[in-house]
């Protein structure tokens, strides 16, 4: 299950979730030798997870295959994967269904016609790199690999709906909405079929649409505009949600969304016609026992510790979290950023300028758009991070992604963090001027922060942008837990506190800074080309250690962002 409510009770769900068969293909000789029929050798393991939590596995980085045997009265089924690590290509019964490129997205594969009986599913996850993936060898996190999310299989008939789209425009006197659905619909039949579609939010009937689709036919068809009045908003402080149904005599989808505007206007960011400063921190979603195949108790836990410490926002570092862990964020009033893995400190230039890289980046957009759209609480689509944006490799890539996210990604605002920000060419490529820096920590003291600053703004002012808020998407310290210092030296818990208590009061005294993202919420284990920097094999620069325990950090950043939030009552 990778949401925190049942998505449909007409449409039959069976979960595939728990013990399956796998084995490693450390020779990359599973596709030739036929291992889709069937596997020679194998241990059980429980999906999800990341077979990196195996015995023998811990740094293992290739190809591993997985089996699962499942009971279906046949019909035509819907293969339903949350995110496999990070290419998979599918077979049912040894005939291949699909493939999917991308480690953090969810992807589907329909097969039409399935007897009724037991079956065989295979899949087969690589996590290699080369030159032409996403992300590039060089992270600064780990090589996971394994099926990381949720599997089910549905069983499709008639006119069905496999996504929809919530459009809406939010009225000057913010209780009046004006919407329809866009929903990509599929006809599970081997003959013509017509039905009629009813979309209700809440417990009312607002639009209705017919559709005739051929023999599993498939398109994006779109509701009559329906008004709805008297909405109560959804915000940090009052995160009001509304159930959708979208249904027919057969089938079901349900769904929640909440009515928001988030825009910059007058230099501020605003939620609802609010100013609002972010009170934000980067949190990997990854744990030293589960890692990437996190738990959604452990999701609970980390957003209790986030509010705990006055957090309005998270940033998802690097990549889609799971849908999961956004419904949470949906219930609890947490404002959200939503990236795709283009980490810019492992792309060389030649990279952002490959077409398989640029489509594989952009077909990522597009599955993050459309399996996260009706989140309220995702303000910002992230294009990438870090990137080579002093080349004309990079205006392009920007420029492709940024035209994309404005014209499909709903009311959202677009950015990106930066972090050579008086050398970029692309900032006009971001709705807010995001920068991530470490001073006091690469880059010299925290003494250098104020002259910084007067260069940022003059910057801004010298290309015409700044009357856009500036963000701060990275900054902080690393410290080791457990050293504590009295001399305040690099790498203590009493360094790592002054360097954030610092940038926190800087940053929100500054007019023109509408937030910031501490680096980062826990520590986390990191890949091996980063060398001398990740001492203990991690990011130690969480203010909580990779067990949730917190660091003196974590108390300052509490001070901090309480009295701020008091600020503003």
């Amino acid at each position: 299950m990778n949401r925190l409510f049942d998505e449909h009770i007409k449409r039959e769900v069976l979960s595939l979730d728990g013990a399956w068969r796998f084995a490693p293909d450390k020779d990359d000789i599973g596709e030739a030798q036929g291992w889709f029929n069937g596997l020679p050798e194998y241990e059980t393991v429980i999906v999800p997870s990341v077979w990196n939590m195996e015995s023998g596995l811990y740094e293992y980085e290739g190809a591993g295959w997985y089996e699962k045997s499942f009971f279906t009265n046949g019909g035509c089924l819907r293969f339903c994967f949350g995110a496999v690590m990070t290419e998979a290509k599918v077979w049912l019964d040894g005939v291949c269904i699909g493939s999917h490129y991308g480690g953090f997205l969810e992807f589907s594969l329909i097969v039409p016609e399935v007897s009724a009986g037991y079956h065989r599913l295979t899949v087969r996850a690589d996590n290699r790199f080369d030159e032409h993936s996403i992300p590039q060898r060089v992270v600064d996190w780990y090589h996971f690999g394994g099926i990381i999310r949720g599997v089910s299989v549905e069983k499709l008939c008639g006119i069905t709906v496999l996504s929809n789209h919530l459009e809406y425009t939010l009225c000057d006197d913010l209780t009046t909405v004006n919407g329809h659905f866009a929903l990509e619909v599929y006809n599970a039949d081997s003959a013509e079929c017509s039905s009629v579609i009813t979309a209700r939010i809440g417990d009312d009937t607002v639009s209705e649409v017919t559709v005739t689709l051929p023999p599993h036919g498939c398109e994006t068809v779109t509701t009559p505009e329906f008004t709805l009045k008297d909405v109560q908003l959804w915000d940090v402080s009052a995160p009001n949600l509304y159930d959708v149904t979208i249904e027919n005599e057969t089938d079901d989808l349900i769904d929640r969304v909440g009515f928001r505007r988030v825009e910059v206007s007058d230099g501020e960011l605003k939620l609802n016609g609010k100013t609002i400063e972010l009170r934000g921190v980067n949190r990997h979603e990854e744990h030293p026992d589960f890692g990437f195949a996190f738990p959604m108790s452990r999701m609970k836990h980390d957003i209790d510790l986030a509010l705990d410490m006055g957090c309005n926002a998270i940033r998802g570092s690097h990549y889609p979290n799971s849908q999961a862990f956004v419904d949470f964020l949906d219930e609890r009033g947490i404002l959200f950023w939503s990236e795709i893995p283009i980490w810019g400190g492992g792309f060389p230039e030649e990279a952002l300028a490959d077409s398989t890289v640029l489509e594989r980046g952009l077909e990522m957009h597009r599955e993050m758009v459309k399996y996260y759209y009706n989140h309220p609480s995702i303000i910002f689509w992230g294009m990438h991070n870090e990137i080579r944006s002093e080349t004309t490799a990079g205006y392009e890539m920007s420029k492709l992604y940024y035209e994309y996210l404005k014209q499909n990604g709903g009311n959202r605002l677009v950015v990106y963090a930066s972090d050579k920000p008086m050398t970029d060419i692309c900032l006009e490529f971001g709705d807010v001027t995001c920068i991530n820096m470490y001073y006091g920590w690469y880059r010299g003291g925290i003494e250098i922060w104020p002259k910084f600053l007067d260069e940022l703004s003059a910057r801004r002012k010298e290309l015409g942008i700044n009357d856009r808020p500036i963000i701060f998407g990275e900054f902080g310290a690393g410290a080791i837990y457990g050293f504590r210092d009295t001399e305040c030296v690099k790498w203590s818990e009493d360094y790592q506190a002054k360097v954030i208590d610092y940038c926190l009061n800087l940053f929100h005294e500054h007019p023109d800074v509408c937030g910031s993202f501490i680096w980062q919420f826990a520590d986390t284990r990191t890949s091996d080309e980063m060398g001398y920097t990740r001492a203990r094999g991690f990011n130690n620069k969480g203010i909580l250690n990779e067990n949730r325990r917190p660091k003196a950090a974590y108390y300052t950043v509490k001070s901090c962002y309480r009295s701020f939030m008091e600020e503003t009552k």
